[in-house]
C-alpha cells in the first residue's frame, strides 16, 4: 500500500502524463520556446506543470512549491519541488527518455519523490524509511565493486557550459570502465542508479528540482549521494555523485584526479 502523499503525487503524475503521452505522438504540432542555448520549455511543459499544482494543491493547498517553469509559490514550510518534464529534448526529439518529476522536502529533507514516465510507464517512488519502488518491485543498487565492470551515467555539458574539467573527468572515468552513458534526463539517471542498471552518475551544474526526487531514491535503495568532490550534497549544491557504496570513493577519487 502506497503511502499517503505517494498515493497524490501518482495521481497528479499519471494526470499529467496523459498530456504527455498524447503530444509525444504529435511531436511536429509543439509549440517550442528557447530558455537559451540547449534549454527549451514546450506547451506541454506548461500544461504538465499546471496539473501538478492544481493537483497537489488540491489535496495540500497550504504548500509551498518550487518549479521550473512557474518558479516558487510561496505557502507553508512543506516544499513541493516539480519539474514537469526532466528530458524537454529529449521529449522534443521523440527520444522516450523523460521524468516527470515530484518531490516533498520537510525539515530540510527530502521525504517522499516520485518519477514517471509515462512513455514506457515506469511509476518510481520513494518514501524516507520506506524503500525505493518502481511497479512494486523494490529497488536496490547494484553490488559491483570493480570499476571495470561499471555501467556509469553523466550529462555533458553543451554551449556555453563546456569546460575542459569535465573533458578530463569523462575520459579518465572512460578508461576505467565499462562504458558511460548520457540519457539526457538526471532524474532517470538517478533512478536507474536507485534500480541497479547504472553503478553511479554524476554531473554539476543541476538544479533542484532535476535531482531532489533521484537523490532520495538512491539513498533508499541502499546507495549513497555527495558532491563529486566528496563534501556532502546539500539543498545549494548542483553537483552530485550518486552510486552504490562500494564504488562511490573510487569514483570520487577518479572525478578529482585531474
Amino acid at each position: 500500500m502506497l503511502p499517503p502523499v505517494i498515493n497524490i503525487f501518482e495521481k497528479a503524475v499519471r494526470k499529467a502524463g496523459k498530456i504527455l503521452i498524447r503530444d509525444f505522438g504529435e511531436i511536429e504540432n509543439l509549440q517550442i520556446q528557447s530558455k537559451g542555448l540547449g534549454d527549451f520549455v514546450t506547451n506541454t511543459d506548461i500544461r504538465v506543470e499546471k496539473i501538478l499544482i492544481e493537483t497537489i494543491k488540491y489535496y495540500y493547498p497550504e504548500v509551498s512549491f518550487i518549479t521550473e517553469e512557474s518558479g516558487e509559490i510561496s505557502g507553508n514550510e512543506i516544499k513541493i519541488v516539480i519539474d514537469p518534464i526532466d528530458g524537454t529534448s529529449n521529449f522534443i526529439h521523440g527520444i522516450p527518455i523523460v521524468g516527470i518529476v515530484v518531490a516533498r522536502i520537510y525539515e530540510n529533507e527530502i521525504t517522499d519523490s516520485v518519477i514517471f514516465n509515462p512513455i514506457i510507464n515506469d511509476f518510481f517512488w520513494a518514501s524516507k524509511g520506506k524503500g525505493a519502488w518502481c511497479n512494486n518491485k523494490r529497488l536496490r543498487v547494484s553490488k559491483r565493486h570493480d570499476l571495470s565492470s561499471c555501467l556509469i551515467g553523466t550529462g555533458i555539458p553543451f554551449g556555453k557550459k563546456t569546460n575542459e574539467r569535465f573533458s578530463k573527468q569523462l575520459i579518465n572515468i572512460s578508461s576505467k570502465t565499462a562504458g558511460v552513458r548520457r540519457l539526457g534526463a538526471a532524474s532517470i539517471d538517478l533512478a536507474y542508479v536507485s534500480a541497479g542498471k547504472l553503478d553511479g552518475y554524476w554531473e554539476e551544474g543541476l538544479n533542484l528540482w532535476d535531482i531532489a526526487s533521484g537523490i532520495l531514491m538512491v539513498k533508499e535503495a541502499g546507495g549513497k549521494v555527495s558532491q563529486p568532490s566528496g563534501e556532502v550534497w546539500t539543498f545549494n549544491s548542483g553537483n552530485i555523485l550518486a552510486s552504490n557504496q562500494l564504488i562511490h570513493e573510487e569514483l570520487q577519487k577518479n572525478l578529482t584526479l585531474l
